[in-house]
């Protein structure tokens, strides 16, 4: 929680100058009411009011109103869900028109969960890992490939011809890596620059 004291000629006025402070919107912070404020008489004994304002931190609601807005402005319908598991923000996502939000290979569907990540950890001291899916995508997308590297392994180690696989993002790169470290014929390695880094599967001839 982030708290900070302002005065202002009336209490409104404290509040108002806390929430430009805080980058925070009322239903988002407690008010505590220090001092008033007295206008005075004839300008004599006037004096300002004091507020302090606290940000109660809530990266569930802000992700879903980020989400909501972003739906809303794409003109999607697509229920959010959240739930905070430990040190991760999980997000599922429904709606009849999923394929557009999931996106080629899942790009759209990371470009949200990034945006996600940066709004929910935005100013923040401890970092929060998101992940956002939909319809199972994250475990179907992890199957395929550890399916799709395991079977050109096989073909890398009959044939001894090295394979370059297509762009990938470190994700979907580290589940190539993790599927095929323990295998005796093969070797990974990745080459080139994101967005077009991709796994090469070698033979391994030691």
């Amino acid at each position: 929680m982030k708290s900070v004291e302002m005065i202002g000629k009336t209490v409104e006025e404290a509040v108002e100058l806390a929430l430009k402070e805080l980058g925070a919107n009322e239903d988002e912070v407690q008010i505590e009411v220090v001092d008033s404020g007295a206008k005075g008489f004839l300008g004599m004994g006037s004096r300002d009011a004091k507020v302090v304002v606290t940000y109660n931190f809530d990266p569930e609601k802000v992700a879903k109103k980020f989400l909501d807005g972003l739906f809303e402005a794409w003109g999607e319908e697509v229920e959010v869900w959240t739930r905070l598991d430990e040190d991760i923000l999980r997000v599922e996502l429904a709606g009849d028109n999923m394929g557009v939000v999931i996106g080629k290979r899942g790009d759209t569907l990371d470009a949200i969960q990034y945006l996600v990540s940066l709004c929910v950890n935005k100013g923040q001291k401890d970092f929060l890992k998101v992940s956002v899916d939909t319809e199972n995508y994250r475990e179907k997308r992890n199957k395929t490939l550890e399916s799709l590297s395991k079977k050109l392994a096989i073909r890398v180690a009959k044939t001894r011809k090295n394979m370059t696989l297509e762009p990938m993002n470190s994700y979907e790169r580290r589940i190539i890596h993790a599927t095929l470290q323990n295998d005796r014929y093969v070797t990974t390695y990745s080459i080139g620059q994101a967005p077009n880094r991709r796994v090469v599967i070698a033979y391994n001839k030691k």
